[in-house]
Parts: C-alpha cells; structure tokens; sequence
C-alpha cells in the first residue's frame, strides 16, 4: 500500500508526450510542407504550455488548498523513505543524454551543437531562476524540516528540463529515447519524495517550471540567431585544460 501513493505521484509527474507528438512550428526548419496534425487543438503553438501551466497550476494549489496540504502530506506519510542520494547524479542525466546521443551514438539531433546549447543554457537560466525566485517568495518547509525553500524541487526541474530538450531533439529518431528521458526525469522526483527532500506538489510543480523553460528556451531560439545574423551553423563548445576552463564559439556567417 505504501507505493500507491508513489505511483500517483508518477503519473502526476510524468507528462503525456502525446500532447506533444505534432511538429514544432516554432523550430528553424520549415514545417509548410508537413502535414496536418492529427492531434487536432493541440497543434497550436500555445498549446505546448498547457501541461506545464496546468502541473505548476496543481503544485500551487497546495500552497493555498488545505484538501491538497493534506493530499502532500498523506502521500510524504506513506510512502516508503530512504537516503538514496543517485538524484543528485540523476537530474543530470537527461541533458548529458541531449549530447551523448549525438557525439558518442552517432543518433542525429534535430538541431545544430550550438542551437540545442543555446538552448541548453537558456532553458537552465530561466528554470533557475524561476526556482529560486518561487522558492525565496514562498518559503515552504521541506518534509525533513531542513529549511524552508521547498517549492518547487529544483532537481525535478533540472531534470525535467533535460528531458524536455531531449524529447524536442530526438522525437523523430526512437519514441524510446524520450520515453526514457522522461522517465528518469520521474524517477528523480520520486527519490526526492522518497529522501523526503520534497512534497508532491513541490516535484509536480518543478516537472512544469522544467518544461515551460524548454518551450521558452525554442522560442527565443529563432530570435538569437537573428541578432547573431547567423546563416549557417553555430558552435559553442566547452573546453578544458591546465588550470583554464571556458566555452568556444564559432559560427558562420
């Protein structure tokens, strides 16, 4: 019985990919050609911020709900604890993956090396911050009572940020490959649950922050390379030696 509330916790965390199956109008190829999407509604360029506002709209509702202050508290009751710290290593994994696939497995990605780092650092720019300002302005306490800045879990956002990118980029490759950026992304929520670093509302709220700062990460995407004047393709890569470390650029224009 005490894993049912953890299973709950899953499928409230983990996002339905289906919502996101059409094409990306948005991305640099052109699309004018593709056809129709079948998903209907959802092929409009607002629709990819439905589930994330809803998952942050469920997350804040703990916060004001005292039905849902109680639904965390159940589930933080329930379920099984534990000192499991692979969420430390693990929120990182789906963005390693965003490189590896195509560097190491030879797996193309849908973008440039330096559009999907564009991205990469956007997206982690603005899901940090939005953390961090939410976490400061609400001052929840954490489940172990620690500290008080629980909401929302940064290490759920991180993850599902990565998972996110990952899912934009290889999509069109293998529906596995996001299916398990995702579920690692779920997995690392859970454990923080499990730690008892993070109410559910607190992971259900960082899978959306995760999300909608990937989605804001491809918008302003276009809008870079148009400053840059960027014609060809971009490349910004980190490099490391003796006691010097940084990131190289390179474009064509």
């Amino acid at each position: 019985m005490k894993l049912l509330p953890l299973l709950y916790a899953a499928f409230l965390s983990m996002p339905s990919y289906g919502l996101y199956a059409c094409n990306d109008s948005l991305c640099l190829s052109d699309t004018s050609q593709q056809p129709p999407c079948s998903a209907g509604k959802f092929n409009a360029p607002a629709s990819r911020f439905i589930l994330p506002a809803a998952l942050i709209a469920g997350g804040a509702l703990s916060q004001v709900s005292p039905v849902f202050k109680r639904f965390d508290r159940y589930v933080n009751r329930t379920a099984p604890h534990g000192n499991i710290k692979i969420d430390d290593y693990l929120q990182y994994a789906p963005a390693g993956a965003v490189y590896g696939l195509d560097l190491l497995a030879g797996i193309k990605a849908k973008h440039s090396l330096g559009d999907r780092t564009f991205v990469m650092v956007s997206s982690h720019v603005w899901m940090a911050l939005s953390i961090h300002a939410v976490k400061w302005a609400t001052r929840v306490e954490r489940p172990d009572n620690s500290t008080r800045n629980s909401f929302p879990s940064g290490h759920t956002a991180t993850a599902f940020t990565g998972a996110h990118i990952l899912f934009k980029e290889y999509r069109e490759s293998s529906p596995l490959i996001h299916i398990a950026g995702y579920a690692t992304a779920t997995v690392t929520g859970l454990l923080r649950i499990v730690n008892e670093r993070h109410w559910l509302s607190d992971v259900v709220a960082g899978a959306g922050v995760g999300i909608l700062s990937v989605e804001a990460g491809y918008l302003l995407l276009p809008v870079f390379r148009r400053m840059m004047g960027l014609q060809g393709d971009a490349a910004l890569v980190p490099f490391a030696g003796k006691e010097m470390y940084g990131l190289a650029f390179s474009c064509r224009f």
